[in-house]
């Protein structure tokens, strides 16, 4: 850990230049793709929190997977997403540094970002009929930041989308009969293509930070941002994986859909198409799922040996029930 923070102390110093040490560093919970550190420095005789993010051990991603774009562009979405009224943390500095790897520094904003306990503590008891509203409101916020803020990011609407999870799943030679069905059900559904707009692509609870005074404090994650359907972020955060055990309560295991639908046609001026709403959960479903079977092989590899990637693999098997739910309803 020393050595951890000598390297990163004159770096800071770039960007605060009255650091005069490094306090703590601690690994943040949560997140199977990316580290993210919490620093605590002293900095103008005052202890003062950062976060520190970069890829794992500071390597590249995985090698298989092109979904991600880069820690670079990470950073810089968020900047740009400060100035178009969605809560995101500062960026300080963006690193390529021999020894810690690629990564950037942000501020640190106070508040929960575990799912679980945003549904069920009862600190947010009062808030949390209000968040589907909140996330409505800041969905419409992201979907309004032009796309020609952006050069060469990815682009994939929902027939890419179904046909890329599709070669996925058939790589890893298994045979679940319920991923089959909802692959052929997507397919046969298919909306016809609306205009792309920027998408987050990880918009859930588990990537927000809840406070009780500014109830959304921030939205992180941003590392699979694409432009696609409008539809994928507005049905992520309902996948049923994102509800904790609330299952009642689709929009992140706090809220009604209801409540985000109306918030977001307020600011975006567009009517929920509830068919294109429930395609994009189903797929959401079923893309999580495959997911979690990639995170398996991942840990199986030695890519990455943290138990997030082992404990998240067998989760699989939930999204079948999931699948076999929301298609019959």
């Amino acid at each position: 850990m020393e050595n951890l923070k000598n390297n990163l102390f004159p770096i800071i110093k770039d960007f605060f230049p009255e650091i005069t040490s490094i306090d703590d560093v601690t690994r943040l919970s949560g997140g199977s793709s990316n580290e993210s550190w919490k620093i605590s420095i002293k900095y103008l005789n005052e202890i003062k929190d950062i976060v520190f993010r970069r890829t794992p051990d500071g390597n590249e991603k995985d090698g298989d997977n092109n979904n991600f774009v880069g820690i670079t562009n990470e950073a810089k979405v968020m900047d740009v997403a400060k100035s178009y009224n969605v809560p995101v943390p500062t960026i300080y500095k963006v690193i390529d540094d021999k020894n810690l790897g690629k990564g950037f520094f942000m501020e640190f904003i106070a508040g929960e970002t575990l799912g679980a306990r945003i549904v069920n503590n009862d600190d947010f008891k009062t808030i949390r009929p209000k968040l589907a509203k909140v996330c409505g409101e800041i969905i419409a916020h992201i979907h309004s930041i032009p796309i020609d803020k952006f050069t060469n990011i990815r682009t994939s609407d929902a027939n890419e989308e179904v046909l890329k999870y599709e070669e996925v799943y058939q790589n890893h030679n298994q045979r679940i009969p319920v991923f089959e069905y909802a692959i052929d059900w997507l397919k046969d559904n298919t909306p016809k293509k609306i205009s792309n707009k920027l998408i987050h692509g990880d918009f859930r609870n588990g990537n927000l930070i809840v406070s009780k005074d500014k109830y959304v404090s921030a939205v992180l994650d941003w590392e699979i941002f694409h432009l696609g359907d409008p539809y994928e972020d507005l049905s992520w955060i309902c996948v049923n994986s994102w509800r904790f055990n609330k299952i009642n309560l689709p929009v992140g295991g706090f809220g009604y859909r209801e409540d985000m639908y109306e918030a977001y046609e307020m600011i975006s001026g567009n009517k929920i198409d509830l068919d294109r709403a429930k395609f994009w959960e189903i797929l959401g479903t079923l893309k999580w799922g495959i997911m979690c079977l990639n995170m398996i092989e991942i840990y199986r590899s030695g890519y990455d040996k943290s138990i997030d990637r082992a404990s998240i693999g067998r989760r699989s098997s939930e999204t079948e029930i999931d699948l076999i739910r929301r298609l019959v309803i």
